[in-house]
């Protein structure tokens, strides 16, 4: 029996990152072929490449760019001529207060509104158009904690972006289920990545899980095992649906 993924093309954007490397690294060993997408860190797209015993291969793009999402699309083609999935794993956190200059604050909320939202978006139009073409696909979207229950006040642009990445795939599932697309969003709280590690150094582990009635933080490999789960064929009733990953610290 082969295993779940298997010769399944998936693209993963901002796949160089700790989440990202551990979706990518999940998708191979579950048989599938990862496209690794990476912005300006080359050398970790191709060590985590070297990880995967080859098994993939990389794309770059600056999806901070209005047309880095096509430039990404038509790379990613360039390398496999069809494509199962893709995960929106891309993603970035600002901080600002609303006491900052209106320049700074409008232009973290722009910055995050172009790589949380409209490069998932853009990319999301183009794999509706090709999945259309090849019998559906799936579209996977890294969402947060953040979108469901709100976020803190010095980084109010990132909990409103991952709330917009939400309803984009709850719209996508109602309006091209029909066409066997399924979407799917994950919304993680605190995982043990770079970001996570700062705030603990910082704050100290018991501020982070203060709030976690388990007590501890999710790991990349946790949210990659889901992120596989949904890729899975078999899976395909989740379609809209919003998956927490949170030890319980948001529960709705």
């Amino acid at each position: 029996m082969g295993s779940s993924l298997d010769g399944m093309n998936v693209l993963v954007t901002g796949a160089s990152g700790g989440i990202g490397s551990a979706i990518v690294e999940e998708i191979a060993h579950q048989g599938g072929f990862p496209v690794i997408h990476y912005g300006a860190n080359r050398r970790a797209a191709e060590q985590l490449l070297e990880r995967i015993e080859g098994r993939g291969a990389m794309v770059q793009a600056d999806l901070f760019s209005r047309e880095g999402p096509r430039e990404l699309w038509e790379s990613c083609l360039q390398q496999v001529s069809k494509l199962y999935a893709v995960v929106h794993n891309a993603g970035v956190r600002t901080e600002v207060s609303i006491d900052s200059d209106w320049d700074e604050w409008h232009a973290a909320w722009s910055r995050e509104f172009q790589i949380n939202v409209q490069a998932a978006a853009d990319l999301s139009r183009l794999a509706i158009e090709h999945f259309s073409r090849h019998g559906g696909g799936k579209i996977i979207s890294m969402a947060s904690r953040a979108a469901q229950r709100g976020y803190s006040a010095e980084a109010l642009p990132y909990g409103v972006t991952k709330a917009a990445l939400v309803n984009l795939t709850k719209s996508i599932a109602r309006s091209f289920g029909n066409r066997g697309i399924v979407a799917t969003c994950i919304a993680p709280g605190w995982v043990r990545t770079e970001m996570a590690e700062n705030y603990i150094t910082k704050h100290g582990f018991e501020a982070a899980v203060a709030d976690i009635p388990l007590g501890d933080i999710a790991t990349p490999a946790e949210v990659a095992e889901l992120v596989a789960f949904c890729l899975n064929p078999s899976q395909r009733s989740i379609n809209g649906a919003t998956l927490d990953v949170n030890g319980g610290s948001y529960i709705r």
